[in-house]
């Protein structure tokens, strides 16, 4: 395979969303379940462990660092189909002339692009690449959170941001999350994104959480919050069982596509 023409296969892809429900997969496994050989799956964890996917372990391949993330380029690559459905659905909830906080992340982004064909919209973010998408439409008014540019992913993080958000009481909340933890803990990497999210939270009349399946389990060692704080979990496949009892626990809107 000619790794530098296509930076993620389908299969990388499917590699990635395994290790991601199951916590470790082994070589033989893989190359059971993909009808490819060992030799194959070996060269694909290599490749996805340099490029900081998954971690390569003797025999097979586990989640990536708990303490790092997958490089935001890299991110932007997984699962865009799955994350054009989750942001179609979110954007078919938001009515016209609501106001929206969105934060940093590839979904997030998406959803930015749903929205586009609706009216009158505000928006507040600390997503440098959400605000360059929405701000082309002359009804959206969009504010830019304050504070320190990631020059990663775009993503504006600091006090000032905070002070920034907390000015703000709106109709919505959109947030990414890095992780969802099968207990309901909401996961991310970052403490100063992580203080950015609690503060939308705390002023957004309700709180859609968009993720897709492979957040399900993930680990991160910040913690966010926890998933009885949210209003709809958007997502495009149903999550494991024991995430499901805290979701029907706490009574919250599930949308799957």
């Amino acid at each position: 395979m000619d790794y530098s023409r296509r930076a993620i296969s389908n299969r990388h892809e499917n590699i990635i969303s395994l290790i991601s429900k199951n916590g470790f997969a082994t070589v033989e496994e893989m190359a059971k379940l993909y009808n490819v050989t060992p030799q194959t799956i070996r060269r694909d964890i290599n490749y996805l462990d340099q490029e900081g996917y998954v971690s390569r372990y003797h025999g097979g391949a586990g989640p990536s660092s708990s303490t790092e993330n997958v490089a935001y380029r890299h991110r932007r690559e997984l699962l865009p189909e799955e994350k054009k459905k989750i942001a179609k659905n979110v954007a078919a909830l938001i009515p016209d002339k609501s106001s929206l906080f969105i934060n940093i992340g590839t979904t997030t982004e998406y959803v930015a692009n749903a929205l586009y064909h609706h009216r009158k919209l505000k928006i507040i973010t600390n997503n440098l690449n959400v605000a360059a998408i929405m701000s082309r439409k002359e009804d959206f008014q969009v504010i830019v959170a304050g504070g320190i540019v990631r020059s990663k992913d775009g993503g504006i993080t600091g006090e000032s941001a905070v002070k920034c958000i907390k000015q703000f009481k709106v109709d919505i909340g959109i947030i990414g999350i890095s992780g969802i933890d099968l207990d309901g803990t909401l996961l991310d990497f970052d403490f100063r994104e992580v203080h950015v999210a609690r503060t939308i939270i705390k002023n957004s009349r309700k709180i859609f959480l968009v993720a897709d399946h492979s957040k399900f389990g993930r680990n991160a060692m910040v913690k966010l919050g926890n998933i009885r704080e949210i209003d709809t979990l958007i997502t495009d496949k149903k999550p494991p069982k024991q995430l499901m009892e805290a979701i029907l626990q706490y009574d919250i809107n599930l949308m799957v596509d």
